[in-house]
């Protein structure tokens, strides 16, 4: 299987960024994409809504539902996948895109922040997934995809963010325990994670601004990997934690350069790429600053 050609992907903050960037590159092969996402208005720092996003999902050949959804609510949660189901037949693939983020310490992160952190990015993946994997045992060749990173237990990960490490590592244990819980129904669940920073509203606000934007690679490279693994046989390929540009290069690519904002900037590695991740051949990245490094050179 090489095309999401008719599958139906509900994909969680697809409104912008890297979800967005993988509705698009599905919906050039002709896939159904619901957008699952607040944002309705437009944001000052934050560009696209579900609306926007729907626009550009019809002109990249696909078909698109808005759908206005909070994943910490499980009432918006269950209505959302309700609609989806109702508008294309089905769910063939869910993508846990939608995360919070607030690179704080134990003292600077305040429970409510600490809250809608863990609501969404664990919370939320773990409802979003529990919903539709009724739909996507009725699918074929099913997958269910977290944009979250390998479980590297380092405590450099975690001493300058407990609390969105502990929020994103969830997603990534949910990985660990549905792949199990689903290998024998033959639901795929894995998860993507980046190399580099990516050039999204979150680096360009949170990291250092234009500096650290010119240092990153596009959301394309993410959507390029995701579709690689969302075309992989499910009952094959499920439980792993997987490295954008690695999934690329064992499929076949070696040109990641047109993936990068300034071929003139060094790249800057991602929060939670393990020390001991090996490269493709030709790709050089910088260790990324400390999260209070990074703070201090915006």
């Amino acid at each position: 299987m090489t095309s999401l050609k008719g599958k139906t992907l509900f994909i969680t903050g697809a409104s912008r960024g890297i979800g967005l960037a993988i509705a698009l590159r599905a919906a050039r092969d002709g896939a159904n994409i619901a957008i699952a996402a607040k944002t309705t208005e437009p944001h000052p720092k934050l560009k696209g809504t579900i609306y926007t996003a729907a626009d550009e999902i019809h002109a990249a050949g696909g078909k698109a539902l808005p759908v206005v959804c909070d994943i910490s609510d499980e009432a918006q949660v269950i209505a959302a996948i309700d609609k989806t189901v109702a508008e294309f037949g089905g769910i063939d693939i869910c993508v846990n895109n939608a995360s919070a983020i607030s690179l704080t310490n134990s003292q600077a992160t305040d429970m409510k922040r600490f809250d809608l952190m863990i609501g969404i990015n664990t919370r939320g993946t773990f409802m979003v997934s529990k919903y539709c994997i009724p739909h996507l045992k009725k699918a074929v060749n099913p997958h269910i995809l977290m944009l979250s990173p390998p479980l590297d237990m380092k405590a450099k990960w975690f001493e300058h963010s407990t609390a969105y490490t502990m929020a994103k590592y969830g997603m990534s244990m949910c990985v660990l325990g549905l792949s199990g819980e689903l290998r024998s129904a033959g639901v795929a669940v894995n998860a993507l994670w980046p190399r580099t920073t990516i050039a999204t509203a979150a680096v360009g606000n949170l990291l250092g601004g234009d500096a650290m934007m010119r240092a990153s690679r596009t959301p394309e490279i993410m959507a390029d990997a995701a579709h690689v693994i969302l075309t992989k046989p499910a009952r094959e390929f499920t439980g792993q934690f997987c490295i954008d540009d690695k999934v690329l290069y064992d499929s076949g690519v070696r040109d990641f350069e047109r993936y990068r904002v300034d071929p003139k900037v060094a790249l800057m590695s991602d929060f939670f790429v393990p020390d001991d991740d090996v490269p493709p051949p030709g790709v050089t990245v910088q260790p990324l600053p400390s999260v209070g490094e990074a703070q201090k050179s915006r």
